[in-house]
């Protein structure tokens, strides 16, 4: 089985430390979830917003699988996590342009109501 995902680098049907994985998390009383595409391209859009990381969408799913855990209780919102991304690979590169330029658009549009960005510009 080979899952259908745009996390290509996850998209491992039978991952060969897979039962190790979940040896471990059985022990320590870990918690796991699992994201949909949709919800991928959000976390990295989250990412690139907040923190001007473009993440590859491994790093997609990590995010938005710690959003997942915070919002069900497993991460207590009140705690500290770390949270490992990778960012972008040369091969998200085409994917990284069409999303900039979308986004950079639709900035542009917003800054240019915005009269801050104006005297920003003017000077």
């Amino acid at each position: 089985m080979k899952p259908d995902t745009i996390a290509k680098s996850l998209a491992i049907g039978t991952p060969a430390d897979g039962f190790y994985a979940l040896k471990v998390m059985r022990e320590t009383n870990a918690a796991a979830d699992d994201v949909t595409d949709d919800e991928i391209r959000d976390a990295i859009k989250l990412l690139a917003e907040t923190e001007g990381i473009f993440a590859e969408t491994a790093g997609g799913v990590t995010v938005g699988v710690a959003k997942k855990l915070i919002a069900s209780g497993k991460i207590p919102k009140d705690s500290s996590a770390v949270i490992c991304v990778n960012r972008q690979r040369p091969q998200d590169l085409g994917r990284r342009q069409r999303f900039t330029a979308t986004n950079r658009a639709k900035s542009s549009r917003a800054c240019a109501s915005s009269r801050r960005c104006w005297r920003m510009k003017k000077k």
